[in-house]
């Protein structure tokens, strides 16, 4: 099947609620432009900044562009004037620096805090202290041109369904209690982003109201 097929199943299968990101990282803009022709779906994501740059300014406008991955502070900038959402916010320090970047830019950035679920050491993400610290922090609450949207997490690279559903369950949680205690009034605080190519029906079992589909629709790299 070509991608726009696969995307038209897997969009089948996917609730009206959820939201699908096409993962289109190190995929040409014309398979890019050929999915929105044919699918007129226009959430995409890219995990480097001057790439997604650079499709940005060969492309539609139209397209809703999403970061995903880990971001370099010295990389927001050639982001900031038009990234839709930042899924990958997985420090303080680096929330700081996008709205340095979104000041410049005057607008406000939506982001998404990364929280860290997984039993493997290459994942980042904050722990739940970490950002109960963070959202009481005077610095913080000064922040004007960052827009909190929700959460992000990745699950373990495991065969195993049953860690993988309880790690999808703990970012679950960990969303319900910062909304109860931090956004409980803030309708924009609204986002799970969870669930990918091989565990994204699981995902949205748990929860998830935007899944990161990459291979499952362009294919492998």
């Amino acid at each position: 099947m070509n991608s726009a097929d696969c995307f038209k199943l897997i969009r089948s299968k996917v609730p009206d609620g959820v939201k699908i990101v096409a993962v289109s990282k190190t995929k040409p803009a014309a398979m890019i432009e050929e999915l929105y022709m044919k699918t007129g779906h226009t959430i995409f994501g890219e995990n480097k900044a001057r790439e997604l740059e650079s499709k940005r300014n060969n492309l539609t406008k139209d397209i809703n562009w999403h970061f995903l991955g880990h971001l370099q502070s010295n990389k927001i900038k050639y982001i900031a004037s038009f990234v839709e959402l930042i899924h990958s916010v997985d420090s303080f320090r680096l929330l700081q620096e996008i709205n340095k970047e979104a000041v410049k830019c005057n607008r406000v950035i939506p982001c998404l805090l990364q929280l860290y679920i997984a039993k493997e050491d290459t994942k980042f993400g904050f722990s739940i202290d970490e950002v109960n610290q963070m959202l009481d922090d005077k610095v913080f609450q000064e922040l004007s041109n960052i827009s909190l949207h929700g959460v992000m997490g990745m699950a373990t690279f495991t065969p195993d369904v049953t860690q993988i559903r309880s790690e999808f369950h703990t970012l679950f949680n960990y969303f319900n209690a910062l909304r109860t205690r931090n956004f409980s009034y803030d309708p924009l605080f609204c986002e799970i982003s969870m669930g990918m190519t091989d565990d994204y029906l699981l995902a949205i079992e748990e929860g998830s109201t935007m899944v990161r589909i990459g291979s499952g629709i362009f294919g492998g790299r």
